[in-house]
């Protein structure tokens, strides 16, 4: 049983035996004093009884003068059933008549000198207690002879009856342990029927209610008392069944209302989390979760600054532009570039853009901070679809426009063809045009095939792709655009088959985008040298220009999205190395870079040799 039921029961039964052996106490005390009142008034009649029998004998034997009769009565009521002893004395104490003649002519040491008669109890020469009966014999006018004037001799004798007090004493003790068994069984029977009834009716009820109420607040809501009854505790227990009811209805709505709002928030394709002002995290949405490789909703509570930046202590604003701090300060939003880390140490470059608002928290209104965090990894892929998406409906177009009448032009030149050759007497310089026309339409359809290639949009099965064809034709659409700007291309590819697992399109836009930055860092002209080779595991792609290079210090941040310092000083997007990296780490690859200002830049591609991928498959 609880220990509320143990308190009740001590509490009970300690004030109950407390009230009983008071009320005990208090009944001793009154029986004592009733015992003793009613005692003393059975013995004062009984010694009244007897005493004026024997006054009034003693009264006749000594008018009579008869003292041998009287020593013989005395000697008699001694005998008698009930009496220890009988004795007269003198008023100065000297026994004159005693039925125990050891006794006679001794002196009383506490003489009786009150002429009214008293019961008292005494102890005898033996030890033993008995009842005494005093009577002082009063002198009368016929007396006067022998004991003189009534006025100065008032009492002739004291007449002296010890009754046996034992019989007595034992009657006394025998009721008294009768009542005491009586009382303690009395509060035995009822020790163990209010035992009974407050276990029964208080303390059953009041363990039912501390167990339900236990349960609940460990979390189980379907804790019910079911006390049947219309007493005050079957009311409670019927209360609390309905509060568990009521508090399982709001709890269940309350969670429902919590799950809606995460998967509202979890439905948000950026990256949410809600920040108090101790840097701690309140809220996230899977989006965010998914960007850092978190799991388990492990980062609720936990500093913004550990879990994003992996740090000890919050961020320097003088150093960072830290979006709790700047919202805080100026209470409007804002919207900052960060660098977050994932759970395996990995970066992750974001757009936040942070919010302030206001929130009642356990009562205390507090302004919080929410955050809207884009990865930009994601925005690179986006922009590469589009442009990918741009440049395939810009190659239907010229497939339609371009590739079909070029087609058709083909067909008749042919028809024309076999028409001159069958007229003997057309000159051969004709004959000899028209094979050039022929030849340079099939490089024009060569090259909207290209085109075509370049624009498709990426599959959704990989495929072997031939490096170096890629290379070559991808560079072959540059060369008009490199001639024009004074820029040589030489082409140095393994002359092995070089294979990797791809998608070709993606990695004829990695080599453009490559090709297009050298030729930016060269506005006065140059040379780009693409060349290939192949290890046991790799195949390695470099694009070496002898343009402008790259400042020391803008090494670190070339494959940041929307980073870009072109050397011709105009303005690009700054996406076009983001989206190579992204679309070689895609397939297993790394690019490297090695640049010197002034003296140009090589980057290396490496990426995962199609044989020896295909040999770990197999």
């Amino acid at each position: 049983m609880s220990w509320i039921a143990d308190s009740l029961n001590r509490k009970f039964i300690l004030g109950t035996a407390s009230g009983l052996a008071v009320s005990s106490l208090v009944f001793l005390l009154l029986y004592i004093q009733l015992y003793q009142s009613e005692l003393s008034g059975e013995r004062a009649r009984t010694a009244g009884q007897v005493n004026s029998l024997l006054q009034t004998s003693l009264e006749n034997a000594m008018l009579k003068r008869d003292l041998p009769g009287l020593a013989k009565m005395v000697e008699k009521w001694g005998q008698q059933q009930g009496i220890a002893t009988v004795f007269i004395t003198n008023p100065a104490g000297e026994i004159r008549f005693t039925s125990q003649p050891d006794l006679l002519g001794k002196k009383l040491a506490d003489p009786y000198t009150s002429s009214s008669p008293t019961t008292r109890f005494v102890e005898d020469a033996r030890g033993e207690e008995t009842l005494r009966s005093i009577n002082p014999v009063h002198n009368k006018s016929p007396c006067t002879e022998c004991h003189g004037p009534i006025t100065k001799s008032p009492i002739n004798g004291i007449l002296y009856v010890d009754y046996d007090a034992g019989p007595l004493r034992r009657k006394v003790r025998n009721t008294t342990l009768l009542l005491m068994g009586a009382g303690a069984l009395i509060v035995i029977l009822n020790l163990t029927g209010g035992w009974w009834f407050i276990h029964h009716y208080i303390l059953k009820p009041v363990d039912r209610l501390t167990r339900a109420s236990e349960t609940l607040t460990h979390g189980d809501l379907s804790a019910r008392v079911s006390m049947p009854g219309k007493d005050e505790l079957s009311r409670l227990g019927n209360a609390f069944d309905f509060m568990a009811i009521r508090l399982q209805d709001k709890l269940l709505e309350l969670e429902e209302q919590k799950s809606f709002l995460q998967s509202l928030v979890d439905a948000i394709p950026d990256g949410v989390r809600i920040i108090n002002k101790d840097f701690n995290i309140l809220l996230t949405n899977q989006a965010y979760r998914t960007q850092l490789g978190l799991t388990d909703e492990t980062e609720i509570g936990q500093p913004c600054y550990l879990i994003a930046h992996n740090r000890d202590k919050p961020c320097p604003p003088t150093l960072t532009t830290c979006p709790l701090h700047e919202v805080t300060k100026k209470h409007t939003p804002i919207k900052v570039l960060h660098r977050h880390l994932r759970t395996d140490q990995s970066t992750l470059d974001v757009e936040i853009f942070a919010a302030p608002m206001t929130a009642s928290i356990n009562g205390v209104k507090q302004t919080l901070v929410v955050e809207s965090i884009r990865d930009l990894d994601k925005e690179v892929k986006y922009s590469q679809e589009q442009k990918l998406s741009e440049l395939g409906r810009l190659a239907t177009g010229v497939a339609h426009e371009i590739h079909n009448p070029l087609a058709s032009v083909k067909l008749a030149l042919g028809a024309t063809e076999k028409a001159v050759e069958s007229h003997s007497g057309c000159p051969t310089s004709i004959m000899g045009h028209l094979k050039l026309v022929d030849h340079e339409i099939d490089k024009c359809i060569q090259i909207t095939g290209k085109l075509l290639k370049l624009g498709a949009a990426p599959g959704e099965s990989l495929e072997l792709v031939d490096i170096n064809v890629a290379l070559h034709e991808t560079l072959s659409l540059l060369r008009w655009t490199a001639e024009q700007n004074n820029i040589e291309i030489v082409e140095e590819l393994d002359p092995s088959l070089l294979r990797v697992i791809a998608s070709e399109s993606e990695l004829r836009m990695v080599a453009l985008n490559l090709a297009q930055n050298a030729f930016h860092a060269m506005p006065v002209g140059g040379v780009l040298t693409v060349s290939t080779a192949s290890t046991k595991r790799h195949i390695t792609i470099q694009f070496n220009d002898t343009g402008a290079g790259i400042r020391e210090k803008d090494l670190p941040y070339i494959f940041d999205p929307f980073f870009s310092r072109r050397a011709d000083d105009a303005k690009g997007t700054g996406l076009g190395l983001s989206i190579s990296l992204a679309i070689i780490e895609k397939y297993g690859g790394s690019i490297n870079v090695a640049s010197e200002f002034s003296a140009g830049s090589v980057f290396t591609i490496d990426l995962p040799d199609a044989r020896h991928e295909m040999g770990v498959q197999a």
